[in-house]
């Protein structure tokens, strides 16, 4: 898996690649708490080169949108791939998630 990071006026983009399975998820949880910790509370997983995640990458999700829930704070995933958005669906993640087509929808709307 690869992760880099790009933080612009309206949010910090970390865009990932690879799987997001039980080996890879801390290493994902590490960049995401990094941001955070910098100050960074808006923040937006392009997860377009995500071929698929586990539920070790699911519970990373979970805890970041725990860690990221102030009124100003925002977290959300875009650019998801048809197998990602389905493992996300059935695991009724959908509903809790902002997911968007595009960093461009996403970052508009923040």
């Amino acid at each position: 898996m690869e992760i880099t990071s790009a933080t612009q006026e309206r949010g910090t983009i970390l865009s990932v690649s690879g799987r997001v399975d039980t080996a890879t998820a801390p290493t994902l949880e590490q960049a995401i708490n990094k941001d955070i910790d910098l100050g960074h509370r808006r923040i937006l997983l392009n997860f377009s080169g995500v071929s698929y995640i586990s539920s070790g990458g699911l519970r990373v999700l979970l805890a970041t949108a725990k860690k990221l829930k102030n009124p100003d704070d925002r977290f959300g995933l875009s650019s998801l791939s048809p197998e990602v958005h389905k493992i996300l669906k059935l695991a009724g993640f959908t509903s809790i998630f902002s997911i968007y087509s595009s960093e461009g929808e996403a970052l508009d709307g923040w």
